[in-house]
């Protein structure tokens, strides 16, 4: 498992792998950022595509 943090990229979604164990980070070097909604007007409305459950 990777624990080094991204510091750039803040995550406090403890059930996904990618976040950094012992910090609120992702450990991936970027993410991807989409959305459910044809036109989100809410931060409710995007999601990180990048997850992955542990």
């Amino acid at each position: 498992m990777n624990n080094k943090a991204n510091m750039s990229i803040g995550c406090c979604v403890e059930s996904c792998k990618h976040h950094c164990s012992d910090r609120d980070y992702c450990t991936l070097d970027s993410i991807m950022v989409g959305t459910h909604e044809c036109s989100p007007s809410k931060s409710e409305c995007t999601d990180c595509q990048s997850f992955a459950r542990k």
